[in-house]
This record gives C-alpha cells, sequence and structure tokens, in this order.
C-alpha cells in the first residue's frame, strides 16, 4: 500500500469464525479480537508486579482545564510535535537505511534522518513463540455476501461491525445480518434507498445487540430494530449535508453515539422517545472548520467491569491531524485532556483504540494512540477527588507505518501495516511475536468515496470474511508438531511451564495448576520425541554419523525431563527406549556427566549408575570415571570391585571417596597409600612421578581429616568428626606399622611425611592445632606429636638443616603463641644452634643461615641467650643473623660492617644508610653513630659504587665534603669519588646548586683528570661549573694539555692567545713532517695535522663575526702561512712526499677565508710574499684558479637566485593587484543593518559601502552601529555582520584580526560613483618614503602570508646591499659590526623556489 487518504480511518474487514464457541470468544467491534475478561484482568495483576517496568510520567494538569469552545477556536497550525514520552525511555538501535527493502511510503526515502529511527529489525519470531494468529475463512458468511451480491444486487462489502452478530455493510446500500452460526438473520435496506443514500460506509452495534446504526456514503443514518428488522429511525439533518459518514459508534449508553463525517465534524446523537415519536437530538462536539478530526473512539466497557468508576464520565477519544483530545460526555461535556502533536505526513491517519489494562494493582482504561510509525500508550485514571489523570507508558517505535491498531488482550496488541503485514506485539516487552503477510486476503477500505491507493483506487472486488484471532497455547504447541518442529514445539512449551511466553490463552487457575498441565503435555511430546530420535537414526553409515545424530536429539531428552524433574521417567521408560540402539545408550550416558559434576543430579538408579562406570571404562575415560565417583551415591555398587578399579587405573580420590562414603572407613586409603611411598622414602630413593602424587594426596586428605572436611569435596558428617580425628592422630603416631619387618624404625609414619616434605606436614599440623581446643585430651596429643617429631628427627642424622630448621621454626611459632601448653627442652633448641652454625660445615651455608632466620623470626629467640648467638652467627659468617640481632637491640651502626662483610650483600649498604638517615623515628644519637660508621669505611664504600657514596655524601652531608675528601687518601678513589659527585654526566641526583662546592675542590677533580684520563678533560669542562679560569689554565699548562689550555683561553675571550697556541702545535706537527723520512701518506703524523688545522679553522671561524677586518686578518694570514710555508722550503724539482695534501689542506684554509676575508686582500698577501714575488706564482697557481673558480660559481648562483625572485615577486605583485583591485559583488541590494534597499534610500549624499565578504550597508548605518576606527588620523570601516560576533567589548585592532576576518578590507560606493575607502586596518610606520595605499598595503600583506620562510623583500633587500655596497662580494660580512643579523647566516634559511600561487578569481 502506498498511501494512505488524509481523512479515512482505514477499516479492515476481518470478520468472525464459524464456531459459536470462537465467536463468542473473538468478535469485536473492528475485527476478531479476544475479549478481556475481568478473570483475565484478575489473572493479570498477578503477573504485573514483576513484570511492569515502565517508566511513567504524569501530564502535568493544569489549573483551569479549556472548555471544548476553546480547544475549537485554536488554529491547527502549531509548531510543537508530539512529545510525550522521555528520551531515556527509547532504547531504539538505528540501523543503516539501506540494511532492508520496505514497501511502507514514509521509510522509502532513506535520506531523511527522521526515518532511520525507524530501522529496527526484530528477531526471527517464529523458533521463540511459534504461530501466534490463526486466520480462517468464514465461508458461510462469505457464500452468503457473493449471493447477494448475485440474485438481488447487494452490491461489495463496504463496512462491518462484529458483535454477537455481525453485520457487513455493501456498496448498494444494504446491511446484511449474520449470527454466530453464519447464518443470514436479516437483510436491511433496500438498493433503492442506496442508490438514494449510497453505499454504506459505518456500521455499529450496541451493547446488547438489539440496535445497529448504519452511516451512508451521501450522509444518513438510519437505525434498525435487529430483534426484527424495522426501520426505527432514518436521520437526515444530524450534520451538514453533502458529507459522508465516516465514523459512527454507539457509547455504553444505548441512547448515546457518536458520529464523524467526512468533512471531520463530531457529532453527539442523543436518542429519545417522546409520546412513543422517536427523535434524534445532534449537538457539535468538534467543528471541522477548526480541524478535521479522522478518528474517535468512545471508551467501551465489559459487563463485568460496568461498576469501574471511570466509566460515569462515558470517555470518548477524538484524534484530527495536529491534536490528540479526550472528552468526557457525562456528566456534562469536560476537555480532559488535549495536545498538540504537530503536523506529520498526511499520507498517515491517526489510529485510536481503547482497553482496560491492570497497571499498579489498579484495573484502569489504556489509550493506545498511533500514527505514522509510533504508538503511543496513555493510562488514564480517576484519582479520589473525581480528577481524570493522564501518563504516559513506554512507547513502540516501528520500522514500519500502520493503518490498523487492535487489542487483542491487555498484554497483546496487532498492528497492520501499508504492506498488509500482520504484526503481533507484546506491549510489555514491545519484542514482535509473529509477522502475517495478509496481501492476499484483499482487505476493504471503506467504500469508492475513500479509495486506497494501495489498490490503484478501487474498491477491493474481495467477497470473504475472515477471523483473526490468537491460538491457544495447545493450539501453538501443537502447530509446531505438525511442522516436525519438536525441539521448538518442547522449548515453547517450556516457556509456557516457565510463565515466561507472551500471548498466552487457554492457559488458567493457580501457577502450580497450569505447570502440571503443561508438564503433561510435554511428557507426551518427550515420548514422541524419543521414538522419532529411534526411528530416525541413520541404518547404515559410519559409526560417527549415528554419534552425531544423537548427539543432538538425547541432551533435549535429558535435559527437559531433568527440568520437569522426572528422573523417574528418565531412569525407566526413556533409559529402556534408548538402550535398544547402542549408540543411543552410550551418548545417553555421557549427557550425564555435566550433570553429575554439578550435583544437579543425584539419586541415580544403580543399573544406570553400574552402567555409566562400565561405559567409561571401556572408553578409557577413567579421569572422567573419577569425577563422577566423587559426586555419586556409590553405596548401592559393590564396594570392593569399584575399589579395585581405582586402584589398578590409580583413582586415588575415587578411592578414598569409595572407602569413606561406602564403608565409613578413614584409615585404610591411607595404610594403601603409605605401602606405596615408604619404602622409597626409607631406602632414600628418589620418588616417581606418581609417587609424589600420591604423597600430595595423601598430605591434602590427612589434613581434610583432622579438619573435619571429607575429601575431595564436602563435610564429614558432625557426629563422626572427633571419632575421625582420633583415628587419624592415632595412626599416624603409631609405633610400627600393621605388618612391620623386624628392622623398621619406630614412628614409621611420621618418619615418612618428614622424609617426604616436612614444611606441608608440619604446615598440616600447624592447621590442626589451630582447630584443638584445650581439652585435656588435645593438649596430650599435641604434647605427644611434638615429642614424636623431636625424637624423629633430633636423633637422626639423614634430615637436611633445613628439614631441621623447619622443624624448629613450627616449633617456636607454637611456644610463642599466648595459649600455648606445649613444652620443649632449651637444650635442643641449643643443639639446633649448634647443628646450624657448625663452623666446620661449609655445605648449605646460605640455606642454614636462612632456617636459622626463619626459628629467630617466629619466635624462636627467647629460646636462645642472644650474646651467644651473635657470637656463633659472627663466628659461622651469618651475617644477616647478626643483622637481626642488631636491628632488635637498635645497634645500627654495627649493621652497616654486616652488610660490607656480606659479598651477596654488600652493595645494599648505600640504601641501608639512606634509609636510616632519612627515614623518621631514628634518635640523632643513632644517625650519628651510622655516618660515623660510613666514615670510617668512606674508603670501602668509595670503592664499592663511588656514583652511590657521592650521592650519600652530597644528600646527606654536602657541608662536609671536604672532610670526606681528606679521608680519602688513595688518589684514584678521590678522583672517582669527586667525578661522581661534580660530572653531571655521572646521573648521581643531586641538586648542583645546592651542593655549594668550592672551586678549589672543583680546580682539584680537574688537576685529577688531567693525570688520570687527560682525554676527557676538554668534554668535562664543557659541562663542569664552578671553576676559576686562571686557576685552571696554570693546571693545564702544567700538564702541558695545549687544546685544553686553547679551549679556556677563548673562553677568557683572549682569542690571539688561543690561536697562538693551536698555531704552535699545528707547526710542530707540520715541522715533525717536513723533517720526516720515507713515510706512507696515511701517516698518523698527517692525520693530526689534519685534525689540528680543523680545530685551528673552527676556532677562526667561531670569532671572526666579532671581530674587525684588521683583527681577522691577524687569525686568518698566520694560519695559511704555516700552512704554506712548508711547501716553500721543498724545492720544485723534488717534491715533499706530502706536498699533495698539504696542498688540499692549504685550499682548504683559503676556502674558509673566503667568506671573512675580502678576495684581493688574499691575493695582495700571497703576492707580497717575497717568495712568490720572485717569480714562483707556479706554485700556487692551483690555489689562485681554484679561488677564481668559487667566485665565479657564486656571481653566477647570485645572479639567478635575484632573477628568479626578482621575476616570483613581480608575478605574484600583478595577481594581487588585478585581485585587489576587482569589482566587488554584493549578496544583496539591501542595507544589512537597515534592511532598506539602497536605491530607495532619500538621502542621496549618503555612501554605500560594500565589503569584500558581499555585505552591503549605508555608511550612515554603520556610524550608528560605531563601526569605524580611527587609526593615524584615517577612518577605517568594518563590516557588522562579519564583526558582531566576535565583539566582546571592543575590536582588536592588530594585523592579526585581518586574518582571522573580523576587520574586512571594503571598497565604499558612493552614489552614483564608487571609489576606493581607506579600508584596512594595518599599522604604518611614520618614515620619509611615500604611504602606501591601504590596497597595496593589503596585497603586501597577502603577499607575505602566502609564502613561507623569509620574505623575498627581506632576500631583495639584504642582497641588493650587498651589490652595492661590498661590490659582488656576498659573503664578506659587513665593515662596520657584527654579520650575525644577516638573514643568510640564519641557520634555517633556505631558498624555496617553487611555483608561483595560484590565487583565488
Amino acid at each position: 500500500m502506498e498511501n494512505e487518504p488524509d481523512h479515512e480511518n482505514v477499516e479492515q474487514s476481518l470478520c468472525a469464525k464459524t464456531t459459536e464457541e470462537e465467536l463468542n470468544k473473538s468478535f469485536n467491534l473492528e475485527a476478531s479480537l479476544s475479549k478481556f475478561s475481568y478473570i483475565d484482568l484478575d489473572k493479570e495483576l498477578e503477573f504485573k508486579n514483576d513484570l511492569i517496568d515502565d517508566k511513567e510520567f504524569d501530564i502535568p494538569q493544569v489549573d483551569t482545564p479549556p472548555t471544548l469552545e476553546s480547544i475549537l477556536n485554536e488554529t491547527d497550525d502549531e509548531d510543537e510535535s508530539f512529545v510525550l514520552e522521555d528520551p531515556t525511555l527509547l532504547n531504539i538501535d538505528t540501523i543503516d537505511s539501506h540494511s532492508y527493502d520496505t514497501s511502507s511510503v514514509a521509510s522509502s526515502d532513506s535520506g531523511d534522518r527522521t526515518n532511520l529511527k525507524r530501522k529496527k529489525r526484530l528477531p526471527d519470531s517464529f523458533s521463540l513463540h511459534g504461530s501466534v494468529m490463526r486466520h480462517s475463512l468464514l465461508k458461510g458468511i462469505s457464500a452468503q455476501i457473493v449471493s447477494a451480491a448475485d440474485k438481488v444486487d447487494a452490491g461489495l462489502p463496504t463496512a462491518i461491525a462484529v458483535s454477537s452478530l455481525i453485520a457487513v455493510g455493501t456498496s448498494h446500500g444494504l446491511a446484511l445480518i449474520f449470527d454466530q452460526n453464519q447464518a443470514l438473520r436479516l437483510c436491511l435496506g433496500s438498493t433503492s434507498v442506496g442508490g438514494q443514500y449510497g453505499a454504506i460506509s459505518a456500521l455499529s452495534i450496541n451493547n446488547d445487540c438489539s440496535r445497529l446504526l448504519c452511516g451512508f456514503a451521501k450522509g444518513q443514518i438510519t437505525m434498525w430494530d435487529l430483534a426484527g428488522g424495522k426501520l426505527l429511525r432514518s436521520i437526515t439533518d444530524a450534520h451538514p449535508p453533502g458529507t459522508a459518514i465516516l465514523h459512527i459508534k454507539f457509547t455504553d449508553d444505548p441512547t448515546l453515539a457518536i458520529c464523524n463525517d467526512s468533512g471531520g465534524s463530531v457529532f453527539e446523537l442523543t436518542f429519545k422517545r417522546v409520546m412513543g415519536v422517536r427523535t434524534c437530538e445532534s449537538r457539535c462536539l468538534f467543528s471541522g472548520s477548526k480541524g478535521e478530526v479522522c478518528c474517535i473512539e468512545p471508551l467501551h466497557s465489559k459487563p463485568d467491569l460496568k461498576d469501574h468508576p471511570i466509566t460515569q464520565f462515558s470517555l470518548l477519544a477524538m484524534a484530527s491531524l495536529t491534536k490528540i483530545l479526550v472528552i468526557g460526555l457525562k456528566p456534562s461535556l469536560k476537555v480532559w485532556m488535549t495536545f498538540p502533536y504537530g503536523r506529520m505526513d498526511p499520507s498517515s491517519v491517526p489510529l485510536l483504540a481503547w482497553h482496560f489494562v491492570a497497571a499498579h494493582n489498579s484495573v484502569n482504561p489504556m489509550l493506545a494512540f498511533c500514527r505514522g510509525d509510533v504508538v503511543h500508550f496513555l493510562l488514564v485514571k480517576r484519582d479520589e477527588s473525581g480528577a481524570i489523570h493522564v501518563t504516559k507508558q513506554k512507547h513502540l517505535h516501528l520500522y514500519y507505518d500502520l493503518i490498523n491498531f487492535t487489542w487483542m488482550n491487555s498484554r497483546t496488541v496487532v498492528l497492520l501495516d501499508s504492506a498488509e503485514k500482520l504484526h503481533v506485539i507484546d506491549r510489555q516487552t514491545q519484542e514482535e511475536l509473529e509477522t502475517v503477510e495478509i496481501s492476499e486476503v484483499q482487505l476493504v477500505y471503506n467504500s469508492s468515496h475513500f479509495k486506497s491507493l494501495a489498490t490503484g483506487g478501487n474498491v477491493s472486488q474481495a467477497l470473504s470474511v475472515y477471523v483473526m484471532m490468537l491460538r491457544s497455547w495447545r493450539e501453538r504447541v501443537d502447530h509446531l508438531l505438525k511442522q516436525d518442529c519438536l525441539t521448538e514445539a518442547l522449548a515453547l512449551a517450556w516457556s509456557f511451564h516457565e510463565g515466561k511466553a507472551k500471548a498466552v490463552v487457554g492457559l488458567s487457575g493457580d501457577a502450580s495448576k497450569r505447570k502440571a498441565v503443561v508438564a503433561d503435555r510435554m511428557v507426551e511430546i518427550l515420548f514422541h520425541y524419543t521414538d522419532r530420535a529411534l526411528k530416525k537414526c541413520p541404518d547404515q553409515g559410519k559409526i560417527q554419523v549415528m554419534e552425531q545424530h544423537f548427539q543432538d536429539m538425547v541432551p533435549v531428552i535429558v535435559d527437559y525431563c531433568l527440568l520437569l524433574q522426572r528422573k523417574d521417567l528418565l531412569f525407566s521408560q526413556m533409559y529402556d527406549k534408548l538402550s535398544e540402539n547402542s549408540v543411543a545408550k552410550g551418548v545417553f550416558l555421557e549427557c550425564l556427566e555435566p550433570y553429575i559434576l554439578s550435583d544437579k543430579l543425584v539419586g541415580i538408579t544403580p543399573q544406570v549408575m553400574k552402567d555409566l562406570l562400565v561405559h567409561f571404562q571401556d572408553k578409557k575415560l577413567m579421569e572422567n570415571v573419577e569425577a563422577l565417583i566423587v559426586h555419586m551415591d556409590i553405596t548401592s555398587l559393590d564396594i570392593q570391585q569399584v575399589v579395585l578399579m581405582c586402584w589398578e587405573n590409580h583413582l586415588y580420590d575415587a578411592m578414598i571417596y569409595v572407602y569413606n562414603r561406602g564403608m565409613n572407613e578413614f584409615i585404610s586409603p591411607m595404610e594403601k597409600l603409605f605401602k606405596v611411598i615408604a619404602p622409597p622414602l626409607n631406602a632414600g630413593k628418589t620418588l616417581t612421578d606418581e609417587q609424589v602424587v600420591m604423597g600430595n594426596k595423601l598430605l591434602v586428605y590427612i589434613s581434610c581429616c583432622l579438619a573435619g572436611r571429607a575429601y575431595p569435596l564436602g563435610d564429614i558428617p558432625e557426629d563422626l568428626v572427633p571419632l575421625v580425628k582420633n583415628q587419624v592422630f592415632e595412626f599416624l603416631i603409631r609405633l610400627h606399622s600393621a605388618e612391620a619387618s623386624p628392622e623398621e624404625e619406630i614412628y614409621p609414619y611420621v618418619r615418612t611425611l618428614l622424609h617426604f616434605d616436612t614444611r606441608e606436614f608440619l604446615n598440616v599440623l600447624a592447621l590442626t592445632f589451630e582447630d584443638f581446643k584445650n581439652d585435656k585430651q588435645a593438649v596430650e596429643y599435641q604434647q605427644r606429636i611434638v615429642d614424636i617429631l623431636l625424637k624423629v628427627m633430633v636423633e637422626n642424622s639423614d634430615f637436611t638443616p633445613s628439614q631441621v630448621g623447619c622443624l624448629f621454626t613450627f616449633l617456636a611459632r607454637q611456644l610463642a603463641k599466648p595459649d600455648n601448653t606445649l613444652f620443649v627442652n632449651r637444650t635442643l633448641f641449643d643443639q639446633v644452634l649448634e647443628f646450624l652454625c657448625s663452623p666446620d660445615d661449609d655445605s648449605r651455608h646460605s640455606e642454614r643461615q636462612q632456617v636459622l632466620l626463619e626459628l629467630l623470626q617466629a619466635g624462636g629467640i627467647v629460646q636462645f641467650e642472644e650474646s651467644r648467638l651473635i657470637r656463633m652467627a659472627e663466628k659461622a659468617e651469618f651475617y644477616q643473623i647478626c643483622e637481626f640481632m642488631y636491628e632488635r637491640e637498635h645497634q645500627y651502626d654495627k649493621i652497616i660492617d654486616c652488610y660490607l662483610r656480606d659479598p651477596l650483600r654488600e652493595e645494599e649498604v648505600f640504601n641501608y644508610i639512606h634509609n636510616i638517615l632519612s627515614i623518621p623515628g631514628h634518635s640523632a644519637e643513632e644517625k650519628q653513630s651510622v655516618w660515623q660508621k660510613a666514615m670510617d669505611h668512606i674508603e670501602e664504600l668509595v670503592s664499592l659504587k663511588p656514583c652511590k657514596a657521592a650521592e650519600l655524601v652530597a644528600t646527606h652531608f654536602s657541608e662536609q665534603i671536604e672532610t670526606v675528601i681528606n679521608k680519602l687518601e688513595n688518589q684514584v678513589l678521590l678522583f672517582k669519588f669527586l667525578r661522581s659527585l661534580l660530572d653531571p654526566r655521572e646521573g648521581i641526583h643531586v641538586n648542583q646548586e645546592l651542593l655549594q662546592i668550592s672551586p678549589c675542590i672543583t680546580e682539584q677533580f680537574i688537576e685529577l683528570l688531567c693525570q688520570f684520563s687527560p682525554t676527557q678533560v676538554i668534554e668535562t669542562l664543557q659541562v663542569l661549573e664552578g671553576y676559576r679560569l686562571e686557576e685552571t689554565i696554570q693546571i693545564t699548562q702544567k700538564y702541558q694539555l695545549h687544546e685544553v689550555t686553547a679551549y679556556l683561553l677563548e673562553k677568557k675571550g683572549d682569542v690571539h692567545g688561543a690561536f697562538s697556541i693551536m698555531l704552535k702545535r699545528l707547526q710542530s706537527k707540520l715541522q715533525e713532517i717536513t723533517h720526516q723520512g720515507e713515510t706512507t701518506r696515511e701517516d698518523p703524523s698527517l692525520k693530526d695535522v689534519e685534525e689540528t688545522m680543523v680545530e685551528t679553522i673552527a676556532l677562526c671561524q667561531r670569532n671572526s663575526h666579532n671581530l674587525n677586518q684588521q683583527q681577522r686578518e691577524a687569525l686568518w694570514f698566520p694560519l695559511l702561512e704555516a700552512m704554506m710555508a712548508p711547501q716553500k722550503l721543498s724545492s720544485s724539482a723534488t717534491p715533499h712526499l706530502h706536498s699533495e695534501a698539504l696542498k688540499s689542506l692549504t685550499m682548504q684554509v683559503l676556502n674558509s677565508m673566503a667568506a671573512f676575508i675580502a678576495l684581493p686582500s688574499i691575493l695582495q698577501r700571497i703576492l707580497q710574499d717575497p717568495v712568490y714575488g720572485k717569480g714562483k706564482l707556479g706554485e700556487i697557481q692551483g690555489l689562485i684558479l681554484g679561488m677564481l673558480d668559487t667566485f665565479n660559481y657564486e656571481q653566477t648562483l647570485l645572479e639567478t637566485t635575484t632573477s628568479l625572485l626578482n621575476q616570483d615577486l613581480h608575478w605574484s605583485l600583478c595577481n594581487l593587484r588585478a585581485s585587489i583591485t576587482k569589482g566587488l559583488n554584493p549578496k544583496q541590494d539591501y542595507c544589512s543593518i537597515c534592511l532598506q534597499q539602497y536605491k530607495r534610500r532619500q538621502e542621496t549624499a549618503d555612501e554605500i559601502i560594500v565589503f569584500s565578504c558581499g555585505h552591503l550597508y549605508h555608511s550612515f548605518c554603520l556610524q550608528n552601529k560605531e563601526c569605524t576606527i580611527e587609526i593615524e588620523g584615517q577612518t577605517r570601516w568594518t563590516c557588522y555582520k562579519c564583526s558582531s560576533s566576535y565583539k566582546a567589548g571592543k575590536l582588536s585592532e592588530n594585523s592579526s584580526e585581518v586574518k582571522k576576518g573580523r576587520i574586512t578590507p571594503s571598497q565604499v560606493k558612493m552614489s552614483p560613483s564608487c571609489h576606493p575607502s581607506k579600508g584596512d586596518p594595518a599599522v604604518k610606520k611614520a618614515t620619509s618614503e611615500p604611504v602606501l595605499d591601504p590596497q597595496q598595503i593589503q596585497a603586501f600583506d597577502r603577499l607575505c602570508r602566502l609564502y613561507r620562510g623569509s620574505s623575498r623583500l627581506a632576500l631583495l633587500t639584504e642582497l641588493s646591499q650587498s651589490r652595492g655596497s661590498e661590490s659582488y662580494r656576498p659573503f664578506s660580512g659587513s665593515q662596520s659590526g657584527p654579520a650575525s643579523h644577516s638573514i643568510f647566516q640564519n641557520e634555517n634559511f633556505q631558498l624555496q623556489l617553487i611555483p608561483p600561487p595560484v590565487t583565488e578569481d
């Protein structure tokens, strides 16, 4: 269906079914929908408290409700949208608009953002809910409609009304009345009346089915007596003539009806009988001239709700295209709610439907209002004062457009969309339960006066009547069974059983009764499912295929039998059926495993239990067998057989469980395990992995027994706990085992456990002692076990120090308890101390120390004499023990000795000293003693870690640095200490400014540096601070470190002094080369010359910027002479070995000079040399030619660059001049301030100002808005619109404002001529040069912004000055001062010869 008419309420001809019971259940006013009885409401209230989660908001009440007249007089063009719901209630996923196809009109426009919200697809609901709706054809009625059309020319059906009778109106004015058996009872009217009145467009039957109202297409209304078929009234003047009746509705009062015509008016019809004359009075409730009402719906109450307090108001809901009203017709006309919802797509008509629902422990009417793709639910209540309140519930947002809406019951609604699909929806969860395609039904859309575009503008030719009704729960389950969907049928039935299903019909009674009914049906289905599983099993093929078949089906049977708590059924009939197939039986048994492991399945029959164990045993799944046994009640099995199976398969947990639970026997499993692990332990052999597992299980088992817990899970019965504890203790402390050999040592079980894992066995005993109550027997047991432990361990030499230490640590912990009752002889502790501190035994030194430390920390310290303990610990070199003892006595200074003597922990001494000195809590005397001890050992500390020692001194005692230096007699250690302290590269975290180290200490460090690491002196001096230059120079001269001396002299400012030192070094290196004999070119001395020369050149270059020409020559010419001197000595006949290398080095000097010394000066100096003046120019010919080549290259580069820059600048200025002088195009022909057209302005002298942004103003208006700025006596205009959004109080006058577009350059157009304005606010300098025009200033600014890097103008200025003053010497620098201000000296300088930018037209 593509579109809907504006004013028609689309009403579907869905009608009733044959059987009388179903008709009674299902006929409603508009379609066949389930009645909602009072019993259903009671049921609804039962579930309501749990199900309601709607967040509700009351619509605010007005003090004075509006009258109907005031509402009628309102205009319909409200802009407010209908927003009743709270946005927080929206929980709609937005899906991409192209994700699926839809034929609804509104959703076809996927580009419209408002349509995106409806793209909420619901999941496939058939598998969850089955088929909820059943629709069937009423053949009897349909056949008689066809017959009437043929025989009496009744015409096509156009309207329908349903109650206990069915009324069908036709296009030729007849009304056919059928009873519940589909028999035609009456044919009202005639074709002649139809010819006069037109088609029947609306029908209504009253509550007791005694009267029928017919509305006609030409506006007439007739009332019929349904008992005898008599025409009672023919009403022609109830509403304006010429308008069709769209709706006519009886209210609960049989004398009151409402009609709605195609003009949008609503009238109240009151039927009276005076003196035997039937009359009808009409009253206009809503005039179509004030807004057309498209839909009306009076509130009808069922007979069992007749006494509801709200029925006395006779409520009526009306919906126009722009507002919704709820009015009360009684006791007097009153508007209870009105709400405008704005204009919407006229193709979507509003729909209204009432229903009583249970909410908040009361039953109240709810109005569903639909339009387009949204359904709003409004709950109407009456308060104690008699006023009516309307509250909104959670609304329903759909992905399709609606053309009809009906309540099935208070929880279920049915919607019909524009594509003629029926949607069944649960109101509370908003879940779509089913979608039914009913386009083949060919719905009737009223009459030919209101054609639906869905059928191409023609009235449907359908002559059938259908009934749509909710299936009962049994029907829904059976429907799935017919389609062979057994799993889905069981799932649906279980949802009925649990009360979680939606749209439930046919289940009544209390919860237990409903569950019983559903459970019986589920059992029937399960039997059918089991037979089907066996019948459909593939007879041939691989065994895996059969297994897969049963794995898909058998778990379903097990699941539902256990959910229904029908173990009797599962283990008898179901198991017997499945046992016929061995594969099915195996799958069945495996399905039981997870339920047994989670303790959900107890009380398995002995036969099934036996089969289960045999099945897993056959499949070699012994781990599963063990897990199952410990969760099963095995009393019904053959205990001995199970124990034997467990022992053979190493299922020790299961074996212990069977002994404990099956026979209440707790000692036998321990004996069996001891027999396995005791022999190898006594023989001193290593245990196998299997034996280690057994030993660990034994320890855990003993721990559980002594703690009263069952093994491996659960608890021992309370009455058995004391007995089990006593049995286990008696067993452990037996003097000999049951079948002891003569060689067996005493207390074999305790001995075995101590050998197996001393620490864990003692932990088990410690936990047991915690649980003991201080009764006499418990105390005796504790003392006895302790005596046995001591006897076993102390009198035997086959236990390690660690094991002995564990025992005495355990004893010390027990003795240290406040309620201790144990007694242990102190001499035993002395023996242990002797044993652990034995100086003769060097083995396991750290282990023995750790054991003794644990013993002391556990409270064993009270068992020893402390002075003796310290002596023995020092003798045994147990420094951690000494530290523990000194810590107790607060002798922190002695602990430093412990750290320094212990090679494993000596580096931790720094952190220890730092903590003592910085952490609060220690006294000043203690800190002083620690510091004194550190001072005594300072040489050891520095030799250990110089940087840590320096950090310690600098942090805590920065004022005593000189004392530390005096203590360090070893010069190497002193050097390391000072380097760590002063050199920031060493990385100690100390603030050097806070140290306040005197210069003499720094100079002492520099002197040590000159001695021990002369190559690092310059690097260190570059980062070092706080030394005096004169004294440092003396030190470096003393050690003849010439480069360092030159660096210091340069830093001091004595450039010539530094240069002379470097020059002497260079000359001495050159002399070495000159006087060398045969040598290779790669001789180290040549490399020395090159390195020294490069350093000297760098010195000259660094300082030439700050010197005048004469001072520069004093640096560079001696360097040049020094490099040329060896070449003068060597004759041309016998050139020196390194002459070529020396020439290239000399060329390097000349190239470096060229940047600072004028070229003529260099040539003049060379030619004035006496050697070259006598005709030896050939020697330097190469040098001079090289200089000239360099000059020619630089001159060419300069000329090319200047030419390019000039062309670039000229091109840019031309383009900018063209764009800035271009005419401006205003956006509009009126002033942006006064909004008057500039042509019609009366003031002829007023100027018109146009800005480049396109806005146009009168100058008078701009002046009033203070849009002028005075700069240097000139008036600058600013665009009011562009700058007003930025005007906080004043406009900035920065040039940056121009860039941001706040102050816009303008052109002023005067009537009738146009001339430029003084429109740019750029600030000009007061110079004697000609002043630039504002447009030129802007052009120049724009030029500067277009190019990144150095300004072209700055480049040209620099180049022109260089060419003018220095005569083609671009790199000669300025004579008058430093050349550092040149843009060419900027390190970031680079030429960017890019194509000119393209400016906008």
